[in-house]
């Protein structure tokens, strides 16, 4: 890392913050230990510098804050830290891992995010979690219908169509207080799809007001969910060299192996964000297996490969579209082809 400005490595905490840095001019090392509420005071203080923190709750604030007051922020991944932690783990020694991390060459930093766009993935956090709360819900009656005799067809529809007359059934053999607390938890089901609703309709509300959101909503696979959350999640596309570096940053580019100038290709890293790859992957699929018109290139690649890895083919295909659209300020066009500068 070439700068002129001194490297502050920082260890965020809920109530006391822990900073490593080397002057500049003398050669000191400074450890020094801050309370949350003089954090930023300290910074206001100082000439610009080079703040480093470990990408963790809170970090995107204090992030932020720090640039509003002229310094260069930069979150790390808890990956790109951990080796140079040396001895016992605390926080002096976080904290001068992180200074020692974020001036190795090549090391890949966390975007920041505006305000608005974390808001946008704390809905799709929301969304996520009552959706695992529902399928939690629906596999528990499932379960507990199946010990009375009472087996439905796979999927929530099925069990939509069956449950009704199943709990009729039953209420002619259990008592009373279980057969009541099964449709409880029954409409408990019908309640979280209300609440999941709302949510969509939010993300769907800033998804029109959003023209980014909306441009790469055009690419076949990629719906309002996918549009939102890699917006959001992406931050600048410009923090990406290329859409090959977007599409591994996602993990959906193969992992290698090599030894002796012999390099062998494994199965995709799955880094990254989970979540937006799961939403790659999910709209890949359903190009391939409902689009009438799926692309010709995917088509001749199923004929030798799995599905699955025609599936992530075309999901990385997908990734790397949306960096360039976003990059470039274009818009997209299904016959485009691209051609080297």
């Amino acid at each position: 890392m070439e700068t002129n400005r001194t490297v502050v490595g920082v260890d965020t905490a809920k109530r006391v913050f822990h900073l490593y840095w080397v002057d500049m001019e003398t050669g000191e090392i400074v450890d020094l230990k801050l309370t949350r509420a003089k954090f930023l005071e300290h910074f206001a203080g100082r000439a610009p510098c080079v703040v480093a923190m470990e990408a963790c709750g809170g970090s995107q604030h204090w992030a932020r804050a720090l640039r509003a007051l002229g310094h260069e922020a930069r979150l790390l991944p808890a990956k790109a830290v951990r080796p140079f932690v040396a001895g016992n783990k605390n926080d002096a020694h976080d904290a001068r891992a992180i200074w020692t991390a974020v001036q190795v060459p090549g090391v890949k930093t966390v975007a920041i995010k505006s305000e608005e766009q974390q808001a946008i993935l704390a809905l799709h956090r929301m969304r996520q979690q009552l959706v695992k709360f529902r399928t939690a819900q629906i596999n528990a009656l499932r379960g507990l219908l199946t010990e009375y005799g009472e087996v439905m067809a796979k999927g929530r529809a099925g069990l939509a169509r069956a449950i009704v007359p199943a709990l009729e059934r039953v209420a002619e053999r259990l008592p009373a207080p279980i057969v009541e607390t099964l449709r409880e938890q029954w409409a408990r089901v019908g309640q979280l799809d209300k609440e999941i609703a709302v949510i969509e309709r939010r993300i769907a509300l800033w998804h029109r007001s959003c023209p980014d959101s909306r441009r790469i909503a055009e690419i076949p696979g990629v719906g309002v969910l996918t549009a939102t959350a890699v917006v959001a999640t992406m931050g600048d596309p410009a923090a990406f060299s290329s859409g090959r570096e977007f599409a591994a940053w996602l993990g959906l580019a193969p992992r290698h192996t090599g030894t002796g100038g012999r390099v062998r290709m494994l199965s995709i890293s799955k880094r990254g964000d989970k979540y937006l790859r799961t939403l790659l992957i999910h709209g890949a699929r359903a190009v391939l297996t409902r689009s009438k018109a799926p692309p010709e290139w995917a088509q001749r690649l199923a004929e030798r490969r799995p599905p699955n890895v025609v599936t992530v083919a075309l999901a990385n295909k997908t990734a790397r579209t949306i960096w360039a659209l976003l990059a470039h300020d274009r818009e997209y066009c299904a016959n485009f082809i691209s051609r080297p500068a």
